[in-house]
């Protein structure tokens, strides 16, 4: 499975980016994904998940209720809409993918594990 993120770029503070995660591959394999970050002096952060066949999307404390995480499945493409961007959201932001999600395992647990397999190479966000 190969992940290609784009989307990243320089923005004002209040302003939207719009995250895009390309799956290929055996992505037929997959059965969640999620995005990551990384910002600068702290560890990596997991921030949104979506599994496949699931109405329901998770997304972390520090983005909900400005983010938002879509999945398009006939695509095999994630989203991460971005809004009301701080400078504290600079980053690295990264896609990941999992082939099989545990049944016992919640999305926020599954996010500080090392249970996703496949990562992208990340692209940049920087808000100033």
């Amino acid at each position: 499975v190969q992940l290609v993120e784009s989307g990243g770029g320089s923005v004002q503070a209040g302003g939207s980016l719009r995250l895009s995660c390309s799956a290929s591959g055996y992505e037929y394999s997959i059965q969640c994904m999620a995005w990551y970050r990384q910002v600068s002096g702290k560890e990596r952060e997991g921030i949104a998940a979506s599994a496949i066949g699931l109405a329901y999307r998770y997304l972390g404390d520090s983005v909900r209720g400005r983010f938002d995480v879509i999945r398009d499945s006939a695509s095999n493409t994630l989203y991460l809409q971005m809004n009301s961007l701080l400078p504290e959201d600079t980053g690295m932001y990264y896609c990941a993918a999992v082939g099989v999600f545990p049944l016992d395992m919640s999305f926020s647990e599954a996010l500080g594990s090392p249970l996703y397999s496949y990562w992208g190479q990340g692209t940049q966000v920087t808000v100033s």
